[in-house]
């Protein structure tokens, strides 16, 4: 990865510069800050100049407008309005391929920006979602779930789609789990919609290996990025904002 990158660089960098300083790296720390409009008040007018022919192009295709935010949308933990919004946009789409899953999981990690307040670009949608990920659709006995779940909050915890409800104590064991307010049943069959990625156990999710009836989807607009780009032109289309909302779907007993 190439934040992983960047700091194997930098730590050989200080090895070979042979510094003698008394000065040691104690820890490494991280956060995200979203790059838009605010940091660009004051734009340098050669930079601008020399971008120009290649600035045209690229906006045209990058800043149509495909819908609005009620507010900043990022991704959270435990839980997040960007990290319940993907998930749910997954849901609806789910009725064009004759599908009623049960729930919805997106992972964290492939959240790779936040969205602004207000209009929201194609490029916008493509800073969040910019890999090569397709819906896909399959079935896993409440056994297998409920170990999904469990294995769910060991690099995020991912989002999960409005309805459910996990349960966490503080050493992140899952304490309960329901879905549209009833217990998970380890006997019943459940469907779900995820990304390929993660429907292939990847993110430490191993559980989705155990799934049957799968189906994966891989035309050009079974990719992640059109998916949520139609969801907000829908939303645009009706006069609606996009506003998720935080629901305690994943909760971290104290």
């Amino acid at each position: 990865m190439k934040t992983k990158s960047v700091f194997l660089a930098l730590a050989a960098l200080i090895l070979l510069s042979g510094c003698k300083s008394h000065y040691q790296l104690s820890n490494v720390s991280r956060t995200r800050i979203l790059v838009d409009k605010r940091f660009d008040q004051q734009p340098d007018a050669v930079a601008a100049a020399y971008l120009i022919p290649y600035t045209q192009h690229v906006d045209s295709l990058m800043n149509p407008l495909v819908g609005r935010t009620a507010e900043y949308l990022d991704r959270g933990i435990p839980e997040g309005l960007l990290s319940n919004l993907l998930p749910d946009i997954f849901m609806w789409a789910s009725s064009r391929y004759n599908e009623k899953p049960d729930f919805a999981m997106y992972n964290y990690g492939g959240i790779r920006a936040a969205l602004p307040a207000g209009d929201i670009t194609r490029g916008d949608i493509l800073d969040v979602a910019p890999f090569v990920n397709t819906i896909c659709f399959g079935t896993l006995r409440g056994a297998d779930v409920l170990e999904l779940f469990q294995q769910s909050i060991l690099k995020g915890p991912h989002g999960v789609s409005h309805g459910v409800v996990m349960v966490f104590d503080k050493d992140h064991k899952l304490v309960s789990a329901t879905i549209n307010g009833k217990p998970i049943d380890p006997e019943a069959s459940y469907r779900f919609t995820t990304l390929d990625y993660l429907a292939h156990g990847n993110d430490a999710m191993t559980a989705f290996k155990k799934k049957t009836d799968y189906v994966e989807h891989k035309r050009p607009e079974d990719n992640s990025l059109e998916i949520i780009i139609d969801y907000f032109k829908d939303k645009l289309s009706r006069g609606e904002v996009v506003a998720p909302k935080l629901e305690g779907r994943v909760q971290i007993e104290e």
